[in-house]
C-alpha cells in the first residue's frame, strides 16, 4: 500500500524543490496530483517528468500567481472539483529577491519578496486548511489513526539564523516558521498536521547565476559542515516524510535540511 493514497497539491512546481516534490509524489504512488506555478511552460515540463515515472497518474496543471488571492483560492477549489479532496499540500513557491541592506531596499522590492514568500504561503495554507476541515481522514499505511490532511510550508535556514543584506527574505521565512507553528496549534484539534521544511543552499534555479544573491551563497556553503549544496530531491524527501502517516506525531516542526549550516 502506498503511503499516499490521497490527493497532493504542490505550489512552485515548475522547477527546483517544487518539481522534485511533485515527481516524488508520483514515484511514491500518489495518483492524483495538482501542481501550480506562475511558469506554465515549466509546469508542463514537470508534468511530463511525472508521467514518465507513473503512467497511471492524473495531473491537474494550473498557472497561479502567488500574489493573487483569487487565483490561490481557485487553485484549491479546482483541485477539489477535480479530485474531491486535498490530503497533502506542499507550499514551495518562493523568490530570492535582491541582496540589499534595509536602507538600500525599496518598499516595492520588500513587498515583492514578502508577498510571495510569506503572504503567498499563508494564502495557500489558508485555502488548503479550509478544504481539509471539510474532509474525513484517509486510512494509513499501518492502521494508526490518520489525519484530515497534512501541510508542509517551505521556509529556510535563513528564517532561523538570518544573514546579511537579506532583511525581506529572512523576515518572510521566519514568518513562515512562526505561522506554521501557530497554525499547528490551532488546527491540531481538527486533526490536521502542519509542518515546515527549512532548506539550506539547494541546487535550484534560485541559487544559480551571477546575481548578488547567488554569489553570497558560496560563503554559506563553505560554513556548512557538509560543504556542498543540497539537492532538490533531498528536500523533497523531507517533505514527503512530513506529509506521510509515518510522521503522524510530528506537528509544528521546522525540519532543517541544510548540511549542518545552523549548527556550525
Amino acid at each position: 500500500m502506498t503511503l499516499f493514497p490521497g490527493v497532493a497539491l504542490i505550489t512552485g512546481a515548475a522547477s527546483g524543490i517544487g518539481r522534485a516534490t511533485s515527481i516524488s509524489f508520483a514515484l511514491e504512488g500518489c495518483r492524483q496530483i495538482a501542481i501550480s506555478d506562475i511558469n506554465l511552460n515549466g509546469l508542463h515540463e514537470t508534468a511530463k517528468y511525472m508521467k514518465e515515472v507513473s503512467s497511471e497518474i492524473d495531473i491537474l496543471v494550473q498557472q497561479v500567481d502567488m500574489q493573487e488571492e483569487v487565483q490561490i483560492e481557485y487553485m484549491v477549489q479546482a483541485a477539489m472539483k477535480r479530485f474531491g479532496r486535498v490530503d497533502y499540500a506542499v507550499n514551495c513557491a518562493g523568490v530570492g529577491g535582491t541582496r540589499e541592506r534595509s536602507t538600500d531596499l525599496t518598499a516595492k522590492q520588500f513587498d515583492f519578496v514578502t508577498n510571495i514568500n510569506y503572504r503567498g504561503v499563508w494564502l495557500s495554507s489558508r485555502a488548503e486548511l479550509a478544504q481539509m476541515l471539510k474532509q474525513e481522514p484517509l486510512p494509513t499505511h499501518d492502521g494508526r489513526p490518520g489525519s484530515r490532511g497534512a501541510i508542509v510550508n517551505i521556509a529556510s535556514q535563513l528564517g532561523i539564523v538570518s544573514t546579511y543584506s537579506a532583511p525581506a527574505y529572512c523576515a518572510a521565512k521566519a514568518a513562515v516558521i512562526s505561522m506554521t507553528r501557530s497554525d499547528a496549534i490551532d488546527y491540531s484539534k481538527e486533526n490536521i498536521r502542519i509542518n515546515c521544511v527549512c532548506p539550506g543552499i539547494i541546487d535550484t534555479p534560485m541559487t544559480q547565476g551571477d546575481s548578488g544573491f547567488t554569489k553570497a551563497l558560496e560563503t554559506s556553503i563553505a560554513i556548512a559542515p557538509m560543504n556542498r549544496r543540497g539537492t532538490p530531491q533531498e528536500v523533497a524527501d523531507a517533505c514527503l516524510f512530513l506529509c506521510s502517516s509515518k510522521a503522524s506525531f510530528v506537528q509544528g516542526h521546522a525540519m532543517v535540511v541544510d548540511g549542518g549550516y545552523i549548527i556550525n
